[in-house]
């Protein structure tokens, strides 16, 4: 198996396209040769813990409404090509995804990292949840089938927010500077949502070379 690093934020768009773009390549070579590991990268670390307003935080950000609107449309229409419709006006709070990422650590623990992910990214862009919420974390975690009450007892704490943290930082130390990034090998890297066909021509190249190798 060849390892494939991917960091991103559960709030981070361009991640779940990237994801979606990528699982379909997925689906079409069923003997890809990929082991999958999820790592955090927080794109607004410095978000209060209660997290803010998600128009006065886009507002804020890019320089008023119009210029918000604006930069998203680019994200609505990667987000149709991928198949995926973004419920963007049902997110009222834009979260601090410092406990998201402890739970997608906690499930790769147990093997279920992949599922955790994916039910964040919906949770957040279609139905609009607050990801930032220990009660609606927990209810994802018990969903994807790990132990609810041991969870909400971590997310009280600050059990491995200092590796959330510190794998951040170090993740910026090593250059990336915006998510999603693919870490391939632990070698080659791929930023940006990469489309279906990039990943085809990817998986098709390293499993050539996987079968020339073999004796």
């Amino acid at each position: 198996m060849i390892k494939l690093d991917i960091l991103s934020d559960p709030i981070c768009p361009w991640c779940y396209i990237g994801w979606t773009n990528l699982a379909r390549a997925l689906e079409a070579r069923p003997d890809h040769p990929f082991a999958i590991e999820w790592h955090p990268f927080q794109l607004n670390p410095d978000m209060p813990p209660g997290g803010m307003d998600r128009r006065a935080y886009l507002e804020a950000k890019f320089g008023g409404k119009d210029r918000a609107v604006q930069a998203y449309l680019p994200v609505l229409q990667h987000a149709e090509g991928a198949g995926l419709t973004l419920n963007l006006d049902a997110i009222a709070r834009t979260p601090n995804t410092l406990d998201a990422h402890r739970l997608i650590h906690w499930a790769g623990i147990e093997g279920r990292q992949t599922p955790v992910v994916l039910a964040l990214f919906r949770a957040n862009f279609i139905d609009g949840r607050d990801i930032g919420d220990p009660e609606t974390l927990a209810d994802i975690a018990r969903d994807a089938g790990m132990d609810r009450a041991l969870v909400a007892t971590l997310l009280a704490g600050d059990a491995d927010a200092a590796d959330i943290a510190a794998r951040d930082a170090h993740a910026r130390s090593r250059g990336v500077t915006g998510v999603p990034t693919f870490v391939i090998d632990s070698q080659h890297v791929l930023t940006g949502a990469q489309p279906t066909e990039t990943w085809l021509s990817v998986i098709d190249e390293i499993t050539a070379q996987l079968s020339d190798n073999t004796p």
